[in-house]
């Protein structure tokens, strides 16, 4: 069932209950990341290293984030930030669930108040 048709149903002081409680759950503003942890292994190039036998070193994390027009930035993450930056990485993608949520409110309140001119 599509979210809509779900929304539909609903009154529009639930609608705007909702709306309230999703704006409550946005995590932190400052607590936000964009991006993706790559987990990588490297090789080093020294020939007398045990990476150049085949074990790399690692693992070592990169936060990528893609910047528009194909373009691509990245940053290694030290292994004391690591969780930090993955509850920041959750809670961007937390956001964007809850906002589209809230959009959808909005455009079903909408839709009801050019019904209600029309009607009038």
């Amino acid at each position: 069932m599509k979210a809509s048709s779900e929304l539909r149903r609903l009154s529009e002081l639930a609608l705007r209950h909702r709306r309230q409680g999703l704006a409550k759950l946005v995590p932190p503003m400052a607590e936000i990341l964009r991006g993706s942890l790559v987990e990588r292994y490297v090789t080093c190039g020294n020939p007398a290293c045990k990476c150049a036998r085949g074990e790399r070193h690692g693992p070592v994390w990169y936060l990528t984030v893609t910047l528009g027009r194909g373009r691509t930035t990245g940053s290694i993450i030290a292994p004391e930030n690591l969780g930090q930056v993955r509850g920041w990485i959750e809670n961007y993608h937390k956001l964007k669930d809850h906002l589209e949520k809230i959009s959808e409110i909005n455009r079903e309140l909408l839709r009801r108040q050019r019904q209600q001119r029309r009607k009038e």
